[in-house]
């Protein structure tokens, strides 16, 4: 039943997938944590870029960003960051593009969560001389983080999903395989199942577990 599997990097794809997610993940965290500084900011021109970077990027569909990458920054502008083999150029522009693309989302929901934490904490915090960088990394931002996992959890979730758009500029992940096999094979219902079942062994347990991890670590207010 399963025998037109031979021949295809199955494992390989997923293995992709995961690189793609967890290196946008770790992109998208640090780059989406200095968007939500930047939008709480006491400094308008910081606060107008935050609010117009996000704007922007969130209205914008992540295939035309992906593409962008490709056709823009490599092919017209020559942006290879470092990489010499197209595959490996082509794996980093689609770290790139979800990268800028997820963190828009990664600023809001931390910016929710920095919306939480009571105004007297802050006011306390200057009144003590903490610099405004100060009180982000010491009061605000440690509440903000364990109030927003379940959110995140739902933007990692969905960043998941959105690695299949990597496809669109040849990654070799595992859309792009399962397309595939699609056109080679003549088991449409079959191998869609199996990259539903895959997908879904990526997203539930992470799903599960940063559930579980909101509940305990949850600011009691």
């Amino acid at each position: 039943m399963f025998d037109f599997l031979e021949g295809y990097d199955l494992l390989g794809a997923f293995w992709t997938t995961v690189q793609l997610t967890v290196y946008s993940a770790i992109g998208s965290l640090v780059w989406g944590t200095l968007l939500a500084a930047m939008r709480v900011s006491p400094v308008p021109l910081m606060r107008g870029f935050g609010t117009v970077y996000v704007n922007i990027v969130r209205n914008i569909p992540l295939t035309v960003i992906i593409v962008f990458t490709s056709l823009g920054l490599f092919q017209t502008l020559g942006v290879s960051l470092g990489a010499e083999r197209f595959t490996v150029i082509n794996f980093r522009l689609a770290v790139l593009g979800l990268t800028a693309y997820t963190s828009a989302f990664v600023c809001e929901a931390l910016r929710s969560g920095i919306n939480t934490v009571p105004l007297g904490q802050v006011e306390a915090a200057r009144a003590i001389g903490l610099s405004f960088p100060q009180v982000l990394r010491i009061i605000v931002l440690p509440q903000a983080f364990r109030s927003v996992v379940g959110p995140l959890a739902n933007v990692l979730i969905a960043l998941t999903k959105n690695t299949t758009v990597a496809a669109a500029i040849g990654v070799a992940e595992a859309a792009l395989l399962m397309r595939e096999m699609i056109e080679n094979e003549a088991q449409l219902i079959l191998i869609s199942a199996i990259f539903a079942v895959g997908f879904l062994c990526l997203t539930l347990p992470t799903g599960l577990f940063l559930g579980w991890v909101a509940k305990k670590v949850a600011v009691k207010r």
